[in-house]
């Protein structure tokens, strides 16, 4: 989870102004935490409270730390469609095929018990918003290969799975990077994200790879970054200073046990 909220961070400088390069600061000045954190962070407290009631619940608490966390944070980069759903009195599913399903579903993996509940979990909390199939398929896939990426599984294992169920991975980041555009649908974007993983020698390589690439630069990170951190770990150093762009009040969240 915090692998997806640094991502986020070191990705936002460069959302509007895409560095196509692997050569940067990862952590300049101007860098920020945007609705990527988080919604990350809300899912991650909906799941917190959800142990104490059941999956019947769920849809309903993952609504209301959605819309807590969203009206809290107003100003961190929403969609416009997100934007009124956070608004609305009587929030319903809007058929989104977008991103943002995939960026805020790292937090799942520490509750799943195994693929048929780590689905589960991802569905009910995905389909509050993103109950477009593609919306659902790419939470998924991020999801699983975090999940496995924690179970130990080798890239290879990794690869084979997402390539077998969810999307074809035929494409390096060298060969994609000078002609990708902005693009914030999941299918033109998760598996870029499970690619700069893959490509990845470590946390901060992957982060680099997917900033890389351009486009939503952040989002594209942090999903990089909630499967390497698993696959990784997350050096000290690079953990305490994408700590230091985040809030109290999230931090405490962040430090919550599971």
């Amino acid at each position: 989870m915090l692998g997806a909220i640094i991502g986020d961070i070191a990705g936002s400088r460069y959302e509007r102004e895409n560095h196509k390069s692997k050569d940067f600061e990862l952590f300049p000045q101007d860098c920020h935490f945007t609705d990527d954190s988080v919604m990350t962070l809300a899912v991650f407290d909906a799941l917190l409270e959800n142990k104490m009631a059941g999956i019947d619940d769920l849809s309903k608490i993952t609504i209301k730390k959605l819309q807590q966390y969203g009206r809290k944070y107003p100003n961190a980069g929403y969609g416009s469609m997100f934007r009124q759903w956070l608004k609305s009195e009587d929030p319903k599913p809007y058929g989104s095929w977008g991103n943002g399903s995939a960026m805020r579903i790292s937090p799942v993996i520490y509750f799943a018990k195994d693929k048929v509940h780590l689905y589960e979990l991802v569905d009910t909390i995905t389909s509050v918003t993103h109950n477009h199939p593609n919306g659902i398929k790419g939470a998924r896939a991020i999801a699983w290969a975090a999940y496995l990426a924690r179970l130990g599984a080798t890239k290879e294992q990794i690869r084979r799975e997402i390539e077998s169920e969810f999307y074809k991975l035929d494409f390096t980041i060298d060969e994609l990077r000078p002609t990708y555009k902005f693009d914030v649908s999941c299918e033109g974007s998760v598996p870029q994200a499970i690619v700069a993983f893959l490509e990845s020698t470590s946390y901060e390589d992957a982060i680099r790879n997917a900033i890389s690439l351009g486009g939503d630069s952040d989002t594209i990170a942090a999903m990089a970054g909630a499967i390497a951190e698993q696959f990784w770990g997350i050096p000290e150093e690079i953990a305490n200073k994408g700590q230091t762009f985040l809030d109290m009040d999230m931090l405490l969240l962040l430090h919550k046990s599971i």
